[in-house]
């Protein structure tokens, strides 16, 4: 079974518990989700990882591709858009801006608890892969990773790095700010080896 699968089922991404934590920071951020559609983009935003052999790779970075489909088959582009532009890298990679979906999935994160997190990225081994990317690409100057300042040797501390960088984020860009913390691209990947 592929990593991005494994997310999905119990992982970083589980279907069922993820959407839970991104409605309740859409709510800390903006209020009461009241609009059904944005219920089904909490639960489906994240569904294209299905099958994907990475999470940041360059198949993982395309799984917002699906719900962004997805949503615009039902609901038109500005739902195409709010979907497919939940990845800031993403939307950086096609000149446009993040979505609000961006920012509450980036919050969901500080607000998942570490003991129930770490579990279930142990459990399909992502955080491995999420653990060696800050790493590596820190080593070999990528800005994302460099400027974020995630990387430990601990699980435990890695995630508590991650979940403050967001937490930043977040209150930096949750009005809209232009985000000039994403960089516009990334080292080539057989610069720094595979990693799926």
């Amino acid at each position: 079974m592929r990593i991005g699968t494994k997310s999905i089922l119990f992982g970083a991404h589980q279907f069922l518990v993820h959407p839970w934590f991104v409605a309740w920071a859409w709510w800390k951020l903006y209020g009461f989700p009241f609009d059904p559609r944005l219920w089904i983009a909490f639960f489906i935003h994240d569904l294209g990882y299905f099958g994907k052999p990475n999470m940041d790779g360059p198949e993982g970075e395309k799984h917002v591709e699906w719900a962004a489909w997805f949503m615009g088959a039902l609901f038109g582009k500005t739902w195409q858009d709010f979907c497919l532009y939940h990845s800031r890298f993403y939307a950086k990679k096609n000149n446009a801006h993040f979505s609000r979906l961006c920012v509450a999935d980036k919050l969901s994160i500080v607000l998942t608890p570490a003991w129930l997190y770490i579990p279930c990225v142990k459990a399909t081994g992502e955080v491995y892969e999420y653990m060696k990317l800050a790493d590596t690409r820190t080593k070999a100057g990528e800005p994302k990773y460099a400027s974020m300042q995630i990387y430990s040797d601990s699980i435990k501390q890695w995630y508590a790095n991650v979940q403050e960088y967001l937490r930043r984020w977040v209150n930096k860009h949750k009005d809209g700010k232009k985000d000039s913390w994403t960089p516009g691209e990334r080292i080539a990947r057989d610069e720094i080896g595979t990693w799926s």
